[in-house]
């Protein structure tokens, strides 16, 4: 039984569960007519709390732990002895014989995992059936008790709200966990990374070649400075130059100048760009942006422009951000107490004076945070610097030369056919442990620049 059925069946038997205990509850309510802690909803919750989330505790465990327990089975068959020993061959070959097994193999089989086939089909059937009748024991067994805790004096709300806070407690803990991990695995593996290279050399080198590495100094060709400098130029300098000024410009006009009703569908239209994915504003920058910006360099005599230059990435990018540097500045603009713009206008002020001298001011720390968390997005952005930016990095304060990033670099090295263990691919990790940093620092200095201003005027 797969277990998408048996899942199925899990949900049923709690349905069944609800409307039992909710039943027997109502029934001890009409039989006293006295009032209760618990509603006849809480007592059936509680019993098909009880029914479904063992189970289906279960259900998650075994379909992580079944898989190797189907191997091995396997692995005890005759035809196994032909296997060659542990390594890729062996795992393909097992791989191909678990998709015969399935009947989701195409083209002409290997004779070895035709061979082991049946003994697949055989041992996932086999546990398949352990699993199942676990999962419903369970389902029975639990609910059955739950449902013999359906008494008048039961305080089934209570232990309802235990269960939602502790589902709640581990939802929010599933991010801290996911964040965890990345951490760690960022970390090994750029510890293996700078056990190869030195982390000075690594940071502070100038030459970037990871396709002639020399084995006697792998650092010689490792040198990242290029790779930031890239960007550095392309995600904060030339996308904020397009970025801030538009962002902030369109939030003014919106809290100050614009009638309710324009504001009305001119803001849904202008944060529609922050839900465009962003392979679209890649392949936007490579074929309409990225020529236009080579023939008006051409026009005006730099001739030698790249048609993958820094301005094309780092123009697109900074459109993709607008959005976010408007938002913040229209919340912290409108934020500002109406009382301070209330008395610059009564001091005899114009209306743009007081935006100028009054409200922007006042509204700055919540502008800047926006700002530094636009950047740590624009310096993570993957999708249009390797649609647009080149792959060459350099050293340069011209926009119109070839420039890359540390995004484009990771995509570059984790694709291909060289050795994991190599240090070519383990600079990926240490390109990515890097970004990783810098934009948390970013993001912390942006939030805590908030959260002080938002402070000042609560």
């Amino acid at each position: 039984m797969s277990i998408l059925v048996l899942s199925f069946l899990v949900v049923g038997l709690g349905l069944i569960a609800w409307l039992t205990a909710r039943m027997r509850a109502a029934g001890f309510r009409r039989a006293t007519g006295a009032r209760f802690s618990s509603l006849p909803s809480h007592h059936g919750a509680f019993v098909a709390l009880w029914t479904v989330l063992p189970a289906a505790l279960f259900l998650a465990v075994w379909a992580t732990a079944s898989p190797a327990l189907v191997t091995d089975r396997v692995l005890t068959d005759p035809a196994a002895a032909q296997l060659p020993p542990p390594g890729f061959e062996r795992a393909a070959l097992l791989s191909e014989a678990r998709e015969i097994a399935a009947g989701k193999s195409f083209g002409e089989p290997t004779p070895l995992a035709a061979k082991l086939a049946p003994a697949y089909a055989d041992a996932q059937s086999h546990y398949d059936w352990i699993g199942s009748g676990v999962a419903l024991l369970l389902a029975f067994a639990c609910g059955a008790w739950a449902f013999t805790r359906v008494r008048p004096d039961f305080r089934a709300r209570s232990k309802i709200e235990r269960v939602i806070m502790a589902l709640l407690l581990a939802a929010s803990l599933i991010a801290i966990l996911t964040t965890l991990g990345i951490v760690v695995s960022l970390l090994f593996e750029s510890i293996r990374f700078f056990q190869m290279v030195p982390i000075g050399q690594f940071l502070f080198g100038t030459h970037w070649s990871p396709q002639v590495i020399d084995a006697r100094d792998p650092g010689a060709s490792l040198g990242a400075l290029p790779l930031f400098w890239g960007t550095f130029f392309i995600g904060a300098v030339i996308a904020m130059i397009v970025a801030i000024p538009f962002g902030l410009m369109s939030a003014i006009y919106l809290t100050q100048y614009a009638h309710p009703r324009a504001r009305a569908w001119m803001k849904p239209i202008i944060e529609v760009l922050a839900g465009v994915p962003t392979v679209v504003y890649g392949y936007f920058a490579a074929l309409t942006v990225a020529p236009l910006v080579r023939d008006f360099a051409v026009s005006i005599g730099v001739s030698w422009a790249s048609s993958e230059s820094a301005l094309a990435a780092g123009l697109v990018m900074g459109i993709m951000i607008i959005p976010f540097v408007s938002s913040m500045a229209d919340d912290s603009i409108a934020a500002v107490p109406t009382a301070m713009r209330d008395g610059s206008l009564a001091m005899g002020a114009t209306q743009s004076e007081t935006i100028r001298r009054v409200l922007l001011p006042a509204a700055l720390p919540g502008v800047v945070g926006g700002v530094l968390l636009a950047v740590s997005r624009a310096i993570g952005e993957t999708m249009i610097v390797v649609m647009a930016a080149s792959g060459v990095a350099t050293l340069t304060l011209n926009p119109f030369a070839s420039a890359t990033t540390v995004t484009k670099q990771i995509v570059d090295l984790l694709t291909g056919e060289a050795e994991f263990d190599s240090p070519k691919t383990l600079a990926a990790f240490a390109l990515g442990l890097t970004l990783f940093v810098v934009t948390l620092l970013l993001n912390i200095v942006a939030l805590t620049v908030v959260k002080r201003y938002r402070e000042a005027y609560e």
